[in-house]
């Protein structure tokens, strides 16, 4: 397979040229335009608890509309209070379907006590941009909105329209106002398009170099449950061995050492087949005898042990909420967990329920599912989409693979993709892998790397949209 060959080529390719160039800052006259943009969404709130993703839609519109872009080509709408999305469209010829460009405005929460600095106010201190948002998913949002502005200054005339949706409640599992599911059900022709770019496939960095510049193909499908124990309870005087929290505990133990059976996709092959070239032989092989059929524990044990692997080769379920008891002084009458799998993307989530029974193996122990499924199929390989990645990625960071991925955590992409409208996770944006702060504290981004970002996405849009 041509993006297989080219990947691997690329990827042995870097370890004879060592250190990849980094691009530099093109000093674009557009650079003030975006760093503006950035910093006012940025310092926007847009959290569930207290934050307004209109107030952040209504700001880019505004910047739309500023900028000469026609009212009716500017749409802000709104599922509820505080709950808003941007659609913008640059027109054009209307040779091809439109490209859509995907982000989401809402973020995680972020307590002031807990970081360093104000989550909302963007700081730029030794080489990073620091603040809630200020990757996930603010930096492609203001580079999406930036790069439409930048084409219509430049009087680019697409074979395609460019169609921007900036999306409320991607953070928030299930969620009714979830943009881009509401855009689909409820403004379908405004977003309709032929493929999407969104977020999902970041560049990955070691020791401050980039290693590997990623494409999201697909992703793990998030699937809750609750773990429940019913019982008349008592005075803890009288304590029983039966009691709620015990049985409860002993039915997570039971899941933690449990293993749902390992096994490939087209995906994650393609991947592993790239980045366990420079693994130990151990890891090489457990590879090989996973590639061939064989996910016997104990051959594939150093593909289990490293989570980064582990997390892409099988459904994972893992306690992640604990609630039990109602008096010091007394016996739980309910003890509770909440137990958060993500299916690999072909996995049958009635097949997990089941599975979870047998493994917690208590009768007493109520396994309940929670929320709405998104089952989604992968995105094709598409030949428009990675050779252009590949060609512009291989001129901004020289020598360094692009690698398909499947994402173990989830984007706004599965709606895309239940909705028929393939997406890609593609970013150009490189962090080092656990220190990026997302979604927990001190969000951070590298200026270079956020506009050697910006970068790869102008050039990526412009040659994807067929504008020149």
């Amino acid at each position: 397979m041509r993006f297989s060959r080219l990947c691997l080529t690329a990827f042995l390719a870097s370890l004879a040229l060592g250190a990849p160039a980094q691009a530099q800052r093109s000093g674009h006259p557009d650079e003030a335009l975006f760093r503006a943009i950035y910093k006012e969404l940025v310092e926007i709130n847009t959290t569930e608890s207290s934050g307004d993703t209109l107030a952040a839609a209504r700001a880019m519109g505004d910047r739309f509309l500023a900028s000469g872009f026609p009212a009716g080509d500017v749409a802000v709408l709104s599922s509820g209070p505080r709950k808003g999305n941007l659609v913008a469209r640059l027109r054009g010829t209307g040779a091809k379907k439109p490209l859509l460009l995907l982000a989401h405005l809402d973020v995680v929460e972020a307590r002031r006590e807990d970081w360093a600095f104000d989550p909302f106010t963007l700081q730029e201190t030794d080489g990073f941009f620091r603040a809630r948002g200020a990757i996930d998913d603010k930096a492609m949002a203001a580079i999406f909105v930036a790069t439409l502005i930048r084409l219509r200054a430049e009087g680019a005339a697409p074979e395609r329209d460019i169609i921007l949706a900036l999306t409320a409640d991607e953070e928030q599992a299930d969620s009714p106002h979830d943009g881009a599911r509401w855009l689909l059900e409820n403004h379908r022709a405004l977003i309709d398009a032929e493929f999407a770019l969104n977020e999902g496939g970041g560049g990955t960095m070691r020791e401050g170099k980039p290693v590997s510049a990623n494409v999201q193909l697909a992703e793990k499908v998030y699937r809750s449950f609750r773990l429940e124990v019913k019982d008349p309870g008592g005075h803890s005087a009288q304590p029983r061995r039966d009691n709620a929290i015990t049985k409860l505990a002993e039915g997570l133990v039971r899941l933690a050492d449990f293993d749902f059976p390992a096994r490939l996709n087209p995906v994650t092959s393609a991947w592993l087949n790239i980045v366990t070239r420079l693994e130990s032989p151990q890891i090489k092989a457990a590879y090989a005898a996973l590639a061939a059929g064989d996910n016997r524990p104990e051959v594939i044990a150093p593909l289990t042990s490293r989570t980064s692997y582990n997390t892409q080769i099988r459904t994972t379920c893992v306690a992640t909420m604990l609630e039990a008891g109602h008096a010091e002084n007394a016996l739980a009458q309910t003890a509770r967990a909440t137990v958060n799998c993500r299916l690999l993307p072909d996995e049958d989530p009635a097949a997990v329920e089941e599975t979870l029974k047998k493994v917690v193996a208590d009768p007493r122990i109520a396994v309940i599912a929670l929320g709405t499924v998104v089952e989604s199929p992968a995105s094709p390989l598409s030949p428009q989409v990675i050779s252009a990645v590949e060609e512009i990625a291989g001129e901004i960071w020289p020598g360094v693979p692009v690698i398909p991925t499947q994402s173990g955590g989830y984007t706004d992409s599965r709606w895309l993709r239940k909705h028929g409208i393939p997406a890609y996770g593609v970013s150009g944006i490189f962090s080092e892998e656990g220190k990026s702060g997302v979604h927990g504290l001190n969000e951070q981004v590298g200026v270079q790397q956020l506009f050697d970002g910006k970068m790869f996405l102008y050039r990526l849009v412009k040659r994807l949209a067929g504008a020149g």
